[in-house]
């Protein structure tokens, strides 16, 4: 994914957004409130297995480098389809090649997994699974391919853990997991989504709005507002926020502005929101000035990054979300 900056206040404004941020933001380990299994509407969501999304994180890594077009993306891609499979009412998959430069194609696996697919209500639950071929930010060697333990891995195995969950209980309405290939193949972004958008499991499909987790893992992270997701899904959001505050997730979802004015992310929701035309919003971590989590596109995003406190509490929150009252908003 790639990022902009759009300055939207003044020097004495910023200071006082630095200063909120700042407050919201711990140096070392968050910890989660004990009240973190209840939803904000007091209904009672299943506890988030912190160690079982991990154990998803370490499976992915375990494959390698989920490069489209390797023989990691074809093994990965099998084990995300059985484990769905034996969660969900149904799992499609999409195989497909997605150009990445002019003459040069790539494969393509979007993997779905429909709960309760009869439901006319819907959300969407989305994150990509593949990773870049190179580190392109390392600062020594940026010809080396990655982990992708934060960038990739995290999202899809809370999404599994999920998956695992909502097995186990149902809500009543309908819930669709999308797991995307080709987000971040060199200077092409979201590829697999953008297929999916135009190319929808179901025909016509529709949901009332989409969550994207991307980076949803790493230490010390903090979620701000992204821009594309408050111009085409503030309201679901701000309930997500709300919620992860009520469940005492504060030093993680912050409302606060970065200093540097709001991040614009290109991202798989980029492409939900305008083709698709699902309101949606990414959960993303960010630094404090707006900018992506340090290990971005570097080897160091290995298992070394990945906080169990972070995936805590971005994986209860979205349970609180999905067994309280996401409709009202």
């Amino acid at each position: 994914m790639t990022f902009t900056l759009l300055n939207t206040y003044g020097k004495a404004c910023a200071v006082l957004i630095l200063a909120a941020t700042l407050a919201a933001c711990n140096t070392g380990t968050k910890q989660p409130a004990a009240t973190d299994s209840t939803a904000a509407a007091g209904k009672q969501a299943p506890a988030f297995a912190t160690d079982s999304a991990y154990a998803n994180i370490e499976r992915q890594i375990s494959f390698g480098p989920r490069v489209p077009g390797t023989p990691a993306q074809e093994k990965c891609a099998a084990w995300l389809t059985a484990s769905l499979r034996a969660w969900a009412d149904t799992v499609y998959v999409q195989r497909a090649k997605v150009q990445v430069t002019p003459g040069k194609e790539v494969p393509c696996i979007n993997i779905i997994a429909a709960f309760n697919p009869a439901a006319q209500r819907r959300i969407l639950l989305l994150a990509h699974w593949d990773t870049r071929p190179r580190a392109d930010k390392d600062a020594f060697d940026k010809t080396k391919p990655m982990d992708g333990a934060d960038d990739g891995a995290s999202g899809a195995g809370i999404l599994l853990e999920t998956a695992r969950q909502l097995h186990a209980r149902r809500p009543e309405y309908g819930i669709d997991l999308l797991l995307t290939d080709a987000e971040d193949y060199d200077q092409q972004y979201c590829l697999g989504t953008q297929y999916w958008a135009r190319n929808p499991h179901v025909p016509g499909y529709k949901a009332e709005y989409g969550i994207l987790l991307d980076m949803v893992g790493g230490r010390n992270a903090t979620f701000f507002m992204e821009g594309t997701s408050r111009q085409y899904a503030y309201a679901p959001m701000k309930m997500f926020w709300d919620v992860a505050n009520n469940s005492g997730h504060s030093s993680y979802f912050s409302y606060a502005e970065p200093p540097g004015g709001t991040p614009y992310i290109e991202d798989d929701h980029t492409y939900v929101n305008q083709i698709a035309k699902i309101p949606t919003f990414d959960v993303i971590a960010m630094q404090p000035n707006g900018s992506l989590m340090p290990h971005h596109h570097t080897t160091s995003d290995n298992l070394s990054v990945i906080d169990p406190q972070t995936l805590r509490a971005v994986g209860q929150t979205l349970l609180n979300v999905l067994y309280g009252e996401p409709f009202k908003y």
